[in-house]
Order: structure tokens, then C-alpha cells, then sequence
């Protein structure tokens, strides 16, 4: 079994913190992942799987367990049921914008709007990623999975991960487990057959945010080179010269708010309908029987749609802008972004982490409602 001398987790992470494990594995083949996760588990170990460590605070003492890092890759082209589709068959630990670059070079269409997110290919899923308003339930079909419970290998169905914003039956919430313990061992997603000339862009939020009008034709290419263009300026794309880089991402999640709840926040803050799909009604709800109709029938009833709202416009109207960081600390928000944490030199997990719990009180205290975190926490409290 490939078994590595240990490296601090700081420097296999984003936010560049994160201490030393008591053990280190390092898989490279879907065979030695597959055998080091039954290996890990059958020792009673506890156990961390890292990919691009791109969705990671783990904190300052050491990780009494084993780490496993993914490290596989690789891309099989299958043919599609659908005329004019692609399927793309991918190994767990390839480089997520390393699928997308992949993609767009082919002509295929479906991830190109999450060009320039840090990160392996199995993490992807556990997530449900997105940007720009495309996410990767809307290309996924299957993951092959390996159970921790069982040590069992199976292919599932994207219907049965649980999808939905930002989250999974494979991801570990702060504050709670996974529904389902496993590893994704390779992803499959299936992608329309585009070509490299001007296509017809889909969806309303993509085409905003690149500035583009219904029906305007545009390039693969072009739009991953915006897309990259954008989120560099936003300090989202790893550069190990610009400090406001060394993050996870969006540290606190978009919160999602019922329509009552939304009201009370200022007109002005960013929010969007979430689609919600009600349940079908009865055959006795739709159809009185003429023998006890007595002349009233019920109204229906109006659900209205849960609402996104900006979790940066929150944070930025509680006070605290742009590179704001507590007194004598190394962490601070992103001066370009302000739902990214960032180690801004030599940072402890410890000082992350009091700056999250910072930004939720003062986002609770003016507005009544307590950030998610989006990364998984290992070994901190916020």
C-alpha cells in the first residue's frame, strides 16, 4: 500500500492550514484507493480524504487518523443514449478545471460556466458545485461509490445523492454527518456536443453575469476565458502571489430563506426564487363526490418558493467590508470578495475560524439570521 511520510495538512489545503497526521496514504490508482479505504476502515481509524483540499478548515493539532489522498485521474469517453451527447466517465482525483479545460477543447458543453474552481472531480458531486448559476446536477448521471459501512463498491444514480444547493447525502455538514458514508471513486457526467463556434447560451444568470443577450451566439472558449477572467479578478482563482487566494472559496454559504423571512431583510439585498416542486395531490383532494358536495370548494393553497439571498450583501451591510480582519490577527476577508476567508500570512485554523464566528454574530445581530459554513470542518469549532 502506497504509505507516504505525513505532510501538514497546511500544505495541502486552500486556506493553508491544517496540522500533521498520524498517517498518510497516497492512492494514485483506483485499485490503491480502493484498498487503502478498506484498509483505513477495517483498522477503526479515523479518516479524512483529501482531494484538492479546496473545501477544507482543518485545524492546528494533529489529525489522530489517516489521511487519504486522492490522487487518481483520467478521462473515458462513452457514447451517449441521447443524438448530439457525450458521456465523460472520470476518475476521482482529476483536477476539476482540468475536466472543464478538457471539455471545452472537445466541443462539449454543460461545466464550461465552472471553469476555474479549485478542486478534484470527487469532491464535485459531494458538493453539487456551481457557478454562475449552472451546477453539476445538471450534467451528472451516475458516481461509483465505495461504502464505508460495507467496503462495497456500487454505481448509483445521480436521483439518489440528495443533490441540492451545495450539498449531498455524501457531505459532511458542520454540525452533523453524512447521510451516506462513501467515497466517490470516478464520476460520470454527460455533456452536449456544441463544437467550437457560436452556440446559443442557456440560462438567464450565466448570460447576465457575462453579459450576454438572448440568443447572442458565443464560443466555448470565450466563455471560459471570461469566466476565468472574472472569477480572477474576484481573487477566486488559486495564484500563489495574491494572498486573497489562499481560501476555501465562499466561506458561508447563500443562505436559503423562507418568503416571510425574506420580507424583513432591506429591499435592496440580492435575492433569488428557489424552485420548489409541490406535492401531487391526492385523487380525493381533486375530485368531490357529487354526493357530499355541498356547494364549497376549498381554495388552494399558495406555497410560495423559499428565497436565496446574498450571504456576501449581508456580511458586507453588517459592517464588515472588504479585507476587514480582527485585531493582531492573520485572517481577514478577501479584499476582492467578501464571502471568502483568507490566510493573509502564516494564519492558525484557530484565527479562521474566530473570524467565521465573528461575521455570524454581527450577520445574526443586524439581520436576524447565523451564515452556514460551506467548507467541511475538521477538528474546529465555530
Amino acid at each position: 500500500m502506497p504509505e507516504i511520510a505525513p505532510i501538514p495538512l497546511a500544505e495541502l489545503t486552500t486556506l493553508r492550514v491544517g496540522g500533521r497526521p498520524r498517517r498518510m496514504i497516497e492512492a494514485r490508482t483506483r485499485d490503491d484507493l480502493v484498498a487503502a479505504l478498506r484498509d483505513t476502515w477495517a483498522s477503526g481509524d479515523d479518516w479524512l480524504v483529501v482531494g484538492g483540499g479546496s473545501n477544507l478548515l482543518v485545524g492546528d493539532e494533529e489529525f489522530d487518523g489517516t489521511v487519504v489522498l486522492v490522487r487518481t485521474s483520467g478521462i473515458e469517453r462513452l457514447p451517449s443514449p441521447r443524438e448530439g451527447w457525450v458521456r465523460l466517465r472520470v476518475e476521482a482525483g482529476h483536477g476539476w478545471d482540468d475536466l472543464v479545460a478538457y471539455a471545452a477543447s472537445e466541443g462539449l458543453s454543460g461545466i464550461v460556466a465552472m471553469s476555474g474552481i479549485p478542486g478534484t472531480v470527487g469532491a464535485a458531486p459531494v458538493q453539487n458545485i456551481g457557478a454562475y448559476g449552472q451546477e453539476i446536477v445538471e450534467t451528472l448521471v451516475e458516481v461509483e461509490l465505495i461504502d464505508e459501512s460495507t467496503g462495497d463498491v456500487s454505481v448509483v444514480s445521480a436521483a439518489e445523492l440528495g443533490l441540492g444547493f451545495r450539498t449531498s447525502v455524501l457531505k459532511n455538514h458542520y454540525g452533523s454527518v453524512a447521510v451516506r458514508r462513501a467515497v466517490v471513486l470516478s464520476v460520470t457526467l454527460e455533456l452536449r456536443e456544441v463544437g467550437h463556434g457560436p452556440f446559443a447560451l442557456s440560462g438567464a444568470q450565466l448570460r447576465q453575469a457575462l453579459g450576454v443577450a438572448e440568443g447572442e451566439g458565443v464560443t466555448l472558449a470565450w466563455v471560459r476565458e471570461t469566466v476565468l477572467a472574472t472569477r480572477a479578478r474576484k481573487g477566486m482563482v488559486l495564484d500563489d502571489a495574491d494572498p486573497d487566494t489562499f481560501s476555501a472559496g465562499s466561506f458561508f454559504q447563500n443562505a436559503i430563506v423562507s418568503a416571510s423571512f425574506a420580507r424583513t431583510l432591506p429591499p435592496e439585498c440580492p435575492r433569488w426564487p428557489v424552485s420548489t416542486t409541490a406535492a401531487p395531490l391526492e385523487a380525493a383532494d381533486r375530485v368531490i363526490p357529487l354526493a357530499s358536495y355541498d356547494g364549497y370548494v376549498p381554495p388552494p393553497v399558495s406555497v410560495q418558493p423559499d428565497v436565496k439571498v446574498s450571504a456576501a450583501w449581508l456580511i458586507e451591510h453588517s459592517g464588515l467590508r472588504k479585507g476587514f480582519h480582527l485585531p493582531r490577527s492573520r485572517a481577514g476577508l478577501s479584499t476582492k470578495h467578501a464571502l471568502a476567508l483568507t490566510n493573509r500570512g502564516a494564519a492558525t485554523a484557530e484565527e479562521i475560524a474566530e473570524l467565521a464566528r465573528y461575521i455570524q454574530q454581527r450577520v445574526q445581530s443586524e439581520f436576524g439570521l447565523i451564515p452556514q459554513p460551506e467548507p467541511v470542518l475538521v477538528g474546529v469549532d465555530l
